[in-house]
């Protein structure tokens, strides 16, 4: 009998419990809380599922998963996020997918996309603020860690998983998870801060058919955009540039099956590779602490001032356009580089007060631009501060 207890003690001194903390506790409700907006309420699941799912296999104690001294497909993913590996590969992916069209058919909502950047220079005073005022509850950041923290603002993942990774690497993890769940969580911010800015009679305003852009535009963007961008801010080529490759692979019309891989297998892959890496930085005791909830709230923030930044844009636009040119506000809250999901943010709105309003390829202008925007601005802080 005494053989039987030792051998059960044996086992229990071995398992995860041995090791379980009320922070592992903590983080596994959050998991499943994550799990279930994902999959119960539909909030993005191709990125919150692996996301929640990663969470709790971070907070299992003792399953070796987080020693970086092992070698295991955990680690190789863990080693994409935090060397960069995986946000130039997913922006392959998106350039693959993104039709620049809107933009380049109507210039002028390339404003917005810029004006929905303010969000990640509010947040990056913010950062430095909520620094001085804290009162030491929550560690002062640095520069380089306010502008890791503002780019978030941009609602796009692999911007500031690569801006984190180079200028915030302890900060990676809250980074990471704040940028993609206010992304999955962009048809429950968005709304309240787009009505509350407009009127009935801006909510309905009807745009003009976009002008046909020709082969030739559709494939100079791509080049004379990374050419020149990338000799300006040179620390963006590697994300600016597969971005304009993808898109390239996409336009070019001799490229079908490279096109093919990269917005379907390519990107599906790196994109679980990526969220689940992203779920396995979330351990109890790394993410449980007064900074994570400063760079939770300062993200907020900055996503919600990003979507107010570029349905004001319109607004003020609107004043110098003539009747039947004007812009539809809500399209101005898609500048934010949350792609496609702003742009069907714009369309869902819009229809609620006029059904016959079409505005989906309006806000992917925008929308696009907020991409280039993000990236741009993520340049300039690592041109700046690096």
């Amino acid at each position: 009998m005494d053989f039987l207890f030792e051998s059960i003690w044996n086992v229990l001194l071995d398992s995860g419990l041995n090791g379980f903390t009320f922070q592992n506790g903590a983080m596994l409700i959050i998991g499943i809380v994550l799990l279930y907006l994902a999959i119960g309420r539909g909030f993005e699941p191709l990125l919150l599922a692996p996301i929640a799912f990663g969470c709790l296999l971070a907070n299992l104690p003792k399953s070796g998963i987080l020693d970086m001294n092992e070698h295991g497909v955990m680690q190789l993913m863990l080693m994409g996020l935090h060397y960069e590996i995986f946000p130039p590969i997913i922006f392959l992916g998106v350039g693959a997918m993104t039709d620049f069209r809107p933009l380049l058919s109507n210039p002028k909502t390339l404003l917005l996309g810029a004006a929905a950047q303010l969000g990640v220079f509010i947040a990056l005073a913010g950062a430095m603020v909520m620094s001085t005022l804290s009162f030491g509850l929550i560690p002062d950041f640095t520069l380089k860690e306010a502008a890791a923290i503002g780019i978030i603002g941009g609602a796009d993942g692999p911007t500031a998983l690569y801006l984190a990774a180079r200028m915030a690497p302890d900060l990676l993890p809250v980074i990471a998870v704040a940028a993609y769940s206010y992304m999955s969580l962009v048809p429950l911010i968005q709304p309240p801060v787009m009505k509350a800015l407009t009127t009935d009679a801006e909510r309905v305003i009807l745009m003009d058919d976009a002008r046909e852009v020709s082969k030739l535009e559709v494939l100079a963007f791509p080049v004379i955009s990374t050419i020149i961008i990338g000799l300006l801010l040179p620390p963006i080529v590697p994300l600016l540039g597969m971005l304009m490759l993808g898109n390239l692979f996409r336009e070019s019309g001799v490229t079908d099956r490279l096109s093919d891989t990269s917005q379907n297998a390519l990107i599906n892959t790196v994109t679980i590779f990526l969220a689940t890496a992203t779920g396995l930085t979330m351990e109890g005791n790394l993410f449980l602490q007064w900074s994570t909830l400063g760079v939770i709230f300062l993200g907020l923030v900055a996503f919600i001032v990003g979507t107010a930044g570029g349905v004001v844009m319109a607004k003020f636009m609107n004043i110098f356009l003539p009747e039947g040119k004007k812009i539809n506000p809500l399209i101005g809250s898609a500048g934010v580089s949350a792609v496609p999901m702003a742009a069907r943010v714009s369309q869902k709105v819009g229809q609620e007060y006029n059904p016959g309003n079409f505005l989906l390829m309006h806000a992917m202008g925008p929308n696009v631009a907020g991409v280039v925007g993000t990236a741009v601005a993520a340049g300039a802080m690592l041109a700046m501060l690096n």
